[in-house]
């Protein structure tokens, strides 16, 4: 089903950005007539997209009037593997106002090429999503971090280069990804919320294996505060279709490099529960960011 022509007038992004693919707008189409369409999403200020990392799925579960549909039968999202991600796109009403979210993702190391890690952010795009929150759950590298501690970030760092940081327009607009503005009003919500929350940089890795002792150390020097294997391809394909995008990443374990022992193997089902304690903050952010 392709989106209705005056849909598609309603629901561009705010500001310039990249068009999205006819396989995205007919994806869009579909999931506007499984009853997004009659949600008041598109006429909606601002228009929110939320895309769930590691243990944060249940959070659809808080939406009023929550409905949803398996992504992979939209013909556009392909299956989610990975722990913890369900792979369904779920929208409902947070404080009157309704919100669409994604309940996982897929990542570089389930052998998905480039383009494929950023289609859940051209479907938002198609249907006219101006604002995201992107989650993740993410090995904590800065000195005092603690296990679910919230890092809303401030930049990333890509060690992956993939197809998404080739030259765009968004080089020559801007190298900001993350709005400060936003961000901001992040942490102070989250803490209204009784989180521990702070700003710093994140690292993507490609994984899926955890990183060395040496690789830590490194990413220390770098200044890296949180280190994940997703995120960043959803943000720069965001900033691209003109979203304003806040970042947080969920610590689920503590890097500890220069131990003589390790304490133990990080395993999914531990990052999955360590991700969970971070809901509410979470959704603190979530009801500022739909203001």
């Amino acid at each position: 089903m392709n989106v209705h022509r005056d849909q598609q007038e309603e629901l561009q992004p705010n500001g310039p950005g990249t068009p999205v693919p006819t396989s995205a707008a007919e994806a869009a189409g579909r999931l506007l007539a499984a009853g997004l369409g009659r949600s008041g999403f598109p006429k909606a200020r601002p228009r929110l997209g939320v895309i769930l990392g590691t243990g944060l799925g249940g959070l659809i579960d808080r939406l009023e009037g929550e409905q949803s549909v398996p992504a992979n039968r939209l013909g556009f999202l392909p299956r989610t593997t990975a722990l913890g991600h369900a792979g369904r796109v779920a929208w409902g009403d947070c404080d009157g106002r309704c919100v669409v979210m994604l309940q996982g993702r897929v990542h570089a190391y389930e052998g998905h090429p480039a383009e494929v890690l950023t289609r859940g952010v051209e479907l938002l795009a198609a249907v006219g999503v101006d604002r995201l929150l992107v989650t993740n759950a993410a090995g904590g590298i800065a000195n005092g971090l603690v296990v679910g501690e919230t890092v809303v970030l401030e930049d990333h760092i890509d060690l992956v280069r993939g197809r998404w940081a080739a030259p765009s327009s968004l080089r020559q607009r801007s190298h900001v990804c993350y709005d400060e503005g936003l961000a901001h009003a992040a942490i102070v919500a989250a803490g209204q919320a009784g989180a521990v929350c702070r700003r710093g940089v994140y690292a993507y890795m490609l994984g899926p294996s955890y990183e060395t002792r040496a690789e830590y150390r490194m990413l220390r020097r770098f200044g890296v505060d949180v280190v994940g294997m997703s995120t960043v391809p959803e943000v720069v394909m965001a900033r691209r279709h003109g979203m304003q995008v806040v970042a947080a990443s969920v610590v689920t374990n503590i890097a500890r490099p220069d131990r003589a022992v390790d304490d133990g193997v990080t395993d999914g089902e531990e990052v999955c529960q360590a991700a969970a304690t971070a809901a509410d903050g979470i959704w603190a952010i979530i009801r500022q960011l739909v203001r």
